[in-house]
């Protein structure tokens, strides 16, 4: 029996054609403008990390204050995140995302009017709280829509919507700094933040609109293609925990393996984010638009990693080896920058498929919890999964800040980070059962090969 999260088969009753021409429909509805604001979140995550370029001098601003600031940012959200989760099910999906989108843009605005360290680490920790809930929100979002089968790619399609942002964020941060410096009085950082903030602000007006909370509320679809997508989530296979609320939830060992997992994963995506271009200027570059260039390299192949390992994890219904094998180059990679040192070439190579590896991680994992908890433990159990991970944010980040500071290097940072993903990778592979993944498989292929 395969470690899988399995797909619901055809029904007699709903012909595969016609559940594929429904379940298309909803996709097109939903998924540009939830692509489009993970983009706009992911942009608005990465621009720190080319603002301290320049905003480190402007606002005295250390390594160590920075790997606070960026690492803070995580704090708030790890607060809220549980609360927001537990509060979406109550009011909707569309009243909670939209509500978030408008706070972290005009947040992501007042960041440009920082003038100290202290500042700038409380605007990030205000912008991790008005975030908190974005993610795990919508992860529990798709599983209002989508079956599990169609779950692996349809999560990989946020993360590969993240990895254009990651390489639209270097060449647009690198352009605007590097022209627009000056523009209404303004410096080249402040101006980056403006730019990018506002975007979030105006999608979320828009989604008040154009999302919907579940499928029985679309005007968009008839009555028939409601009950067909009521009728596959109903079938859906996932979900095999016995929780009977969220005090169960928080009973089952298996959230906290889940959640270090996690943890681990978070740990390597985000210290790629948010040091790759110190990473890339020690090489020797200073041209700012050569560096956003540069730093698109490893997002451009974290884009097709995840492409190809969620169509082979569906194609293949199976999660924890997909999973485990791609920590482990992820941190072989990171481990063997150091040998790299003063190979400019050499290094970007490592750097761009351990880059690859950790954030194509990412997508593989979220296609996990909705597997080990009931359908009535999924919000708050999400959450807390997601608010482990991110602790990631705070602890690792501010470790590679001081690290960096203590030793002028972050080669000895990744080192760590790599140690993170070895031991996650393992625990993942000892201690989550495939038992708790797998159900019978059905006769038929799974739809989403036929679609």
């Amino acid at each position: 029996m395969s470690d899988a999260i399995q797909p619901f088969p055809a029904t007699s009753a709903v012909p595969a054609q016609q559940l594929k021409r429904t379940f298309t429909k909803v996709i097109w509805r939903l998924l540009p403008f939830l692509m489009l604001a993970f983009i706009i979140n992911a942009i608005d995550r990465l621009n720190l990390s080319f603002a301290k370029l320049r905003m480190a001098e402007d606002i005295a601003l250390s390594d160590a204050a920075y790997g606070i600031g960026a690492g803070i940012f995580y704090l708030g959200y790890i607060l809220f995140e549980v609360p927001s989760n537990l509060y979406m099910q109550r009011v909707g999906a569309r009243a909670t995302l939209t509500r978030i989108m408008i706070l972290w843009g005009l947040i992501t605005v007042a960041t440009a009017f920082v003038t100290t360290p202290n500042q700038l680490i409380a605007a990030r920790f205000l912008l991790g709280i008005a975030e908190a809930g974005f993610f795990p929100g919508l992860i529990l979002y798709l599983t209002y829509w989508f079956p599990a089968a169609q779950r692996g790619r349809i999560t990989a399609s946020f993360f590969m919507a993240g990895m254009v942002a990651g390489m639209v964020c270097g060449p647009l941060s690198g352009t605007i700094m590097a022209h627009l410096h000056g523009w209404l009085g303004l410096r080249d950082w402040q101006v980056l933040f403006i730019l990018t903030g506002l975007p979030a602000v105006l999608l979320g007006v828009i989604g008040r609109f154009w999302l919907t909370d579940r499928p029985e509320q679309a005007t968009w679809l008839d009555d028939e293609e409601k009950h067909q997508i009521q009728q596959a989530l109903a079938n859906d296979s996932t979900g095999t925990a016995k929780h009977h609320g969220f005090a169960d939830v928080l009973r089952d060992p298996q959230l906290y393996v889940a959640g270090f997992v996690c943890f681990c994963i978070y740990s390597g995506a985000n210290t790629v984010s948010y040091w790759l271009p110190t990473l890339v200027r020690g090489f020797g570059m200073e041209d700012l638009k050569l560096i956003g260039l540069v730093t698109a390299l490893p997002f451009l192949g974290g884009l097709c990693a995840m492409y190809l390992l969620g169509r082979s994890s569906d194609r293949h219904m199976e999660r924890r080896w997909h999973l485990g094998l791609t920590m482990l180059v992820a941190a072989a990679s990171f481990c063997l920058l150091d040998l790299a040192h003063g190979h400019a070439v050499f290094s970007m190579a490592l750097m761009s498929l351990g880059a690859a590896a950790a954030l194509s991680a990412m997508p593989l994992f979220w296609t996990i919890p909705p597997a080990l908890l009931s359908k009535s433990g999924a919000a708050g159990g999400i959450a807390i999964i997601s608010s482990i991970g991110n602790l990631a944010g705070v602890l690792s980040q501010t470790a590679v800040g001081a690290v960096k500071t203590a030793t002028g290097s972050l080669y000895l940072a990744f080192d760590l980070i790599a140690g993170l993903l070895v031991v996650g990778s393992l625990l993942l592979l000892v201690c989550v059962p495939a038992r708790r993944l797998a159900a019978p498989r059905p006769t038929d292929r799974p739809i989403t090969e036929r679609m």
